[in-house]
């Protein structure tokens, strides 16, 4: 049974930082294409961040929202079965819980949303 619990929300001021986790279990975790994304009130879901496996071996290329660039920097630690999510310089339009993904094709389709497994999400809450 898979599992991805993140952890690290919480409640900061704008242009602080937090650093999310998200801990997989009941999956190869070195073969799964790994993202962040995120769902602010009234609004869709949207992608944030990934980290995408580029061959055999333990390659993978980081891509990013262009609304975070520069801010936010996903990370993943294959022998901790984890993947990071570095947010700095935050803003009040960071406000939104905050999801990790999990998604094992061979494609970039986990930026368009199109994963194996979600987590429930963690709140991360922005205040001026």
């Amino acid at each position: 049974q898979v599992q991805l619990v993140e952890s690290g929300g919480g409640l900061v001021q704008a242009g602080g930082s937090l650093r999310l986790s998200c801990a997989a279990s009941g999956l190869v975790f070195s073969t799964y294409n790994m993202g962040w994304f995120r769902q602010a009130p009234g609004k869709e879901r949207e992608f944030v961040a990934a980290t995408i496996r580029g061959g055999p071996f333990t390659y993978y290329t980081d891509s990013y929202a262009e609304s975070v660039k520069g801010r936010f920097t996903i990370s993943r630690d294959n022998a901790k079965n984890t993947v990071y999510l570095q947010m700095n310089s935050l803003k009040l339009d960071d406000t939104a819980v905050y999801y990790c993904a999990a998604d094992r094709s061979s494609s970039s389709r986990i930026k368009v949303g199109i994963v194996d497994y979600w987590g429930r999400g963690t709140q991360v809450i922005v205040s001026s």
